[in-house]
């Protein structure tokens, strides 16, 4: 499935079909994350929201450091 990350086209393996296996296969499921989806703020408790095809999906994570 093609989805559009961060501005970029990116391809989904297959068995990613939602925001929290999408986090978890970015390796960033326990990290702070802001997720939209399609232009819409996704909240943690709806992270089993399904991702379809030529979705827009951004996520912005905080980097710790001084």
């Amino acid at each position: 499935m093609n989805i559009t990350l961060n501005g970029n086209a990116y391809e989904l393996p297959e068995g990613v079909s939602n925001v929290r296996l999408l986090l978890e296969h970015l390796e960033l499921s326990n990290r702070i994350v802001i997720v939209e989806l399609n232009k819409e703020i996704v909240q943690k408790e709806d992270y089993d929201r399904p991702i379809r095809e030529r979705d827009e999906v951004e996520m912005i994570h905080f980097v710790g450091g001084g």
